[in-house]
């Protein structure tokens, strides 16, 4: 019987070290530079790994906005010059780009952090860096509220944490450049007996034969980078479905704004655009005051995507901040 418990024990010992052995086998192989593809929970889910980090410097998760976008334009444009020195992994959100719409159309911010954290123990690897733009600037947010301790290092870019300060943001441009189309919305709403909150008249105040226009405009304060990104939306044979969009829009996401600011005691870089009226300045400025341990870095000039519109000091920004340990 003393035999058979330690041949028992053995048995096990030897399962226990196989199965280790064979998990971190697999987890290696999803570290291995190019694209994978991995299912989580009720997604199949798209990622890519690429570039050498720097010694001692985390990997980079790159969350995308949106919501429904994807990676591929970020890659394209500034993901060379962030490989030099960083290695980054690129994730396609559920429903956005390659990856799949979700089996039961789940499509939650609770959802998706657990895509990331279900995404991260696939990867066997223990902390992370987050760099989030725009929409993936609520995720890195929420992530990391939720699990600090797997978070090395933050970016935030473009970060939307304030939804009705976006609004805010995006109103005030209308009302400097289509003011006449403001005041009419108003009075119509005040004829209604209505009072609208800033993100009804964000996107339903200029009409369909500006809508697209001043999408653009908020952005992109030199339009030419704004054609450039349309260039490589196209080429990427992408497109946002608006499922994503869709579901959180409907299920209340204009009154969003980050609640847990205390939760997120890694060390984190706030980069805001002075010219982004799709976020907003003073919205970047709140975060950055908010969250224990951040320091805003301002582009003056720069609109939404500030690694287009600076990418040689956004490069040197993100990767002075991540790959110095």
């Amino acid at each position: 019987m003393h035999f058979f418990f330690r041949s028992a024990a053995l048995a096990a010992a030897v399962l226990c070290a196989s199965a280790h052995a064979a998990a971190s086998a697999a987890n290696a192989g999803a570290m291995q530079p190019g694209e994978h593809q991995v299912v989580v929970g009720d997604v199949r889910l798209w990622y890519k790994v690429a570039g050498h980090g720097a010694n001692g410097a985390p990997p980079l998760l790159f969350l995308h906005g949106g919501p429904g976008y994807n990676s591929y334009s970020f890659e394209a444009q500034a993901g060379a010059a962030l490989e030099q020195k960083l290695q980054v992994i690129y994730l396609d959100q559920r429903g956005s780009g390659r990856s799949e719409r979700p089996w039961r159309g789940e499509y939650s911010i609770a959802a998706l952090v657990d895509d990331i954290e279900a995404l991260r123990k696939t990867l066997g690897v223990d902390r992370l860096a987050l760099m989030g733009h725009s929409f993936g600037g609520t995720l890195a947010l929420e992530y990391a509220a939720r699990y600090p301790g797997h978070v090395a290092k933050m970016v935030l870019v473009s970060a939307a944490s304030d939804i009705p300060a976006a609004c805010a943001a995006r109103v005030e441009y209308i009302a400097r450049h289509y003011g006449d189309r403001l005041d009419k919305a108003r009075a119509e709403a005040k004829a209604r007996n209505e009072t609208p909150d800033a993100c009804f008249y964000a996107f339903n105040t200029v009409g369909p034969d500006l809508h697209q226009r001043v999408n653009d405009e908020v952005m992109f304060p030199d339009m030419s980078v704004g054609k450039r990104q349309d260039a490589i939306d196209a080429q990427s044979g992408l497109r946002n479905t608006g499922e994503l969009g869709n579901a959180l829009f409907g299920g209340g996401f204009t009154s969003y704004r980050f609640a847990h600011p205390e939760r997120v005691t890694m060390p984190v870089l706030v980069l805001a655009g002075a010219e982004d009226y799709a976020i907003g300045l003073p919205a970047q400025r709140a975060l950055g005051q908010a969250l224990p341990h951040a320091r805003v870095v301002e582009y003056p000039g720069a609109g939404h995507f500030l690694y287009l519109d600076a990418p040689e000091r956004f490069t040197r920004d993100v990767t002075n901040f991540l790959a110095t340990p």
